[in-house]
């Protein structure tokens, strides 16, 4: 990594805020728009894909683009003993704004549908299909970014853990929150998006067992890590830096 850790830090609270707003500001909209529930979940999901990518490329070669407390658990734990790896005062400094941004990003968008600014949600999502649903999506989630650090493809990013997050908001029963961060943000929205302060716990417990599930099925495949590819690993979603004459 490169930039300093402050504007690191501010990439990631920003970038995480902004993708919840993308999420709940999508799902308000859609919401408004359409009383049929698969035509409401396709907005959502089409927002969040288009949105995601976008704000991996722009703030991936600053932070990483991590957007999330496991991705960048993750990141620390396969670069702990790599030169130049993730740093553990580098999590102790993305995680709290990961969760500030994604707090915030609930906010505005509240604020931009003229909704009450802080509401905590009342969407019951206690269930043990759903913390199923959570965990499989973030072992996917850890596997694809890790797993294309480790083939030396990490370029397109961007476009790969969008689609990935637009696929599993259908083919998983939790609607693929994926992400400690946003699961807290969403708790601060009373609307389609959001998810009940008491739900909150067992999705994040599940995320996390997810996350080393995922890294545990990248060592499986690919062999235990030796070497960071390209800086993939330190910044698993960040883009090559453009070439210079």
């Amino acid at each position: 990594m490169t930039a300093p850790l402050g504007r690191r830090v501010a990439a990631e609270a920003i970038g995480t805020g902004l993708l919840v707003a993308v999420v709940v500001g999508s799902g308000i909209q859609a919401t408004e728009l359409s009383h049929d529930g698969g035509v409401q979940l396709l907005a959502n999901s089409l927002a969040t894909v288009f949105g995601l990518g976008v704000l991996i490329a722009l703030f991936g070669p600053v932070s990483g683009a991590h957007f999330n407390p496991a991705v960048t658990l993750a990141a620390w734990f396969t670069g702990r003993r790599t030169p130049g790896g993730l740093a553990w005062r580098d999590v102790a400094a993305y995680v709290p704004a990961q969760i500030a941004g994604a707090i915030s990003g609930a906010v505005l968008s509240d604020a931009m549908f003229a909704k009450p600014l802080v509401k905590l949600s009342t969407h019951d999502r206690s269930a043990g299909h759903l913390w199923l649903g959570e965990l499989v999506a973030t072992a996917g989630l850890i596997l694809l970014i890790f797993g294309l650090g480790r083939i030396d493809r990490a370029s397109p990013a961007s476009a790969t853990v969008a689609c990935y997050i637009g696929a599993a908001y259908w083919f998983t029963s939790s609607t693929s929150f994926a992400n400690p961060a946003v699961t807290i943000g969403r708790s601060f929205t009373d609307t389609f998006a959001g998810i009940a302060p008491g739900s909150v716990a067992p999705f994040i417990a599940a995320q996390l067992l997810g996350g080393a599930l995922g890294l545990a099925v990248v060592t499986a495949v690919h062999g235990p890590h030796t070497a960071p590819a390209r800086g993939a690993i330190e910044d698993p979603l960040s883009e090559p830096e453009p070439a210079t004459s």
